[in-house]
């Protein structure tokens, strides 16, 4: 479960502070499909980012499983998103130097996990997304569609409680980004609670619950469609 209560993120900008997020209070549940939608400027991208640790609160509280992570330091949050959080966002973040097989291991090589483990592990993600002819291949020599595989593999490899997806299709075509659509609502069916902050209507409302947020507020929290 993730648990917000009262979570304020504050910037400044040109000598002036700027509220992402106003006194958020905040429930997910395991194996939730949330989407997050608003305006530009309105906070989604913040929140995604408070939620998978990837940015700390001004102020509030934030359980992770219980456990109060707000002011955990950067070594124990960093533990926490490799063992609890995957994500994928819309420009992939791949490694250009690396094969997709390599880019999904990396998570793996960076807890130590023996090399066959990691291995036999990152193939076998790829080739349950249809990349089983792709494990070789270079970025640069992949499609937009196929990036995105590889990344929700290596967002995947560590075997998270959580998926955080910001703008996931956003740079593909809509067969692609359909295609991307149906594979980590596979991964949400089979237990993985999904959030994804979109500005399409469409892809918003195939989730089962329906964030809204304005100007750091969560003004809209609706179930239903999905």
């Amino acid at each position: 479960m993730m648990e917000l209560r009262g979570i304020c993120r504050e910037y400044v900008v040109g000598g002036e502070v700027v509220r992402a997020l106003n006194q958020v209070d905040l429930t997910i549940k395991p194996g939730e499909y949330i989407s997050i939608m608003g305006p530009s400027g309105s906070g989604k991208s913040t929140l995604l980012n408070v939620l998978g640790l990837l940015d700390r609160p001004t102020a509030g509280t934030y359980r992770l499983k219980g456990e109060d992570v707000a002011g955990l330091d950067d070594d124990a949050l960093a533990e926490h998103r490799q063992k609890q959080i995957g994500f994928i966002f819309q420009f992939f973040h791949l490694i250009p130097r690396l094969t997709a097989l390599e880019n999904v291991e990396l998570p793996l090589v960076l807890t130590g996990t023996a090399p066959r483990v990691r291995r036999e592990r990152a193939t076998a993600i790829l080739e349950s997304v249809g990349l089983k002819a792709r494990l070789d291949h270079r970025p640069d020599q992949l499609s937009g569609g196929e990036r995105q595989r590889v990344a929700i593999g290596r967002a995947m490899v560590m075997q998270p409680s959580f998926l955080l997806a910001d703008e996931p299709t956003g740079n593909l075509d809509s067969k692609s980004g359909g295609e991307i659509m149906q594979i980590i609502e596979q991964l949400n069916r089979e237990g993985i609670a999904l959030l994804i902050v979109t500005h399409d209507p469409a892809i918003g409302g195939r989730a089962h619950r329906h964030l809204t947020l304005r100007d750091g507020n969560v003004v809209g929290d609706q179930v239903g469609g999905g």
